[in-house]
C-alpha cells in the first residue's frame, strides 16, 4: 500500500466520519427542533388561553357594574314614587290606582334587576341586593297598610312605614358600600 492509497482511506474515513457526525448532529437538531416548536405552540396558546380569560373577566365585570347601576336606578325610582306619594296618603289616606300600580310597577323592576345582579354575583352583592329588595317591598306594602287603616290606628301604621323606610334606607347603604368596593377591586373574583 502505497501513500495514495493511505490518503484515499484516510479521505474516505473523514468523509465517513463527516456523513455519520452530520446524520447524528441532524437528528439531534430536528429533535430540538421539534422540542422547541412544541414549547413555542405551548406558550401561544398559554397566552391566548390567558387572553381569553382576561377578556371574560372584563366582560363580567362590566355586567357586574351595569346590573349594579341598573338595581340602584331602580331603587332610586321606587324611592321617589314613596317620597312623593306618601304625603298624598296622610293628607287623603288612601291611594289611587295609578299611585298603586307605580308602587306595584317599581317594586316588579327591583325585582327583575335584583335577579339580573344575581347572574353575576358576587355572592355577598346578591345577598345585599336581595335584602334591598326585600326592605323596599316592606316599605311599598306598609305604605299600602298606612292607606287601607282606619283613623284610630294610623299612629302605629305611620310609625310602622317610619321604620321600613329606615331599614330600607340602611340596607340601600349597606349595598351601595359593598358594591362600590367591589366596582374599585380588580382582584374580585368571576364567582
Amino acid at each position: 500500500m502505497g501513500e495514495a492509497t493511505g490518503t484515499i482511506i484516510a479521505a474516505v474515513i473523514a468523509f465517513a466520519s463527516a456523513v455519520i457526525g452530520a446524520v447524528i448532529a441532524g437528528r439531534y437538531a430536528r429533535g430540538g427542533a421539534e422540542a422547541g416548536g412544541r414549547k413555542a405552540v405551548e406558550a401561544a396558546l398559554a397566552q391566548v388561553h390567558g387572553q381569553a380569560a382576561a377578556e371574560h373577566w372584563q366582560w363580567v365585570r362590566s355586567q357586574r357594574h351595569q346590573s349594579f347601576a341598573a338595581l340602584f336606578v331602580a331603587y332610586a325610582v321606587l324611592d321617589e314614587v314613596l317620597i312623593r306619594i306618601a304625603p298624598e296618603v296622610r293628607s287623603s289616606g288612601g291611594l289611587d290606582a295609578a299611585a298603586r300600580r307605580e308602587l306595584g310597577d317599581g317594586t316588579l323592576e327591583m325585582q327583575a334587576k335584583t335577579s339580573q345582579l344575581a347572574l353575576w354575583g358576587p355572592g355577598e352583592a346578591n345577598e345585599l341586593a336581595y335584602a334591598l329588595t326585600e326592605t323596599s317591598i316592606a316599605a311599598v306594602a306598609s305604605l299600602l297598610a298606612v292607606a287601607g287603616t282606619n283613623p284610630e290606628g294610623m299612629s302605629a301604621a305611620w310609625s310602622r312605614f317610619a321604620r321600613a323606610r329606615e331599614e330600607m334606607a340602611q340596607a340601600h347603604a349597606a349595598f351601595l358600600q359593598r358594591a362600590g368596593e367591589i366596582v374599585r377591586d380588580p382582584r374580585q373574583p368571576v364567582s
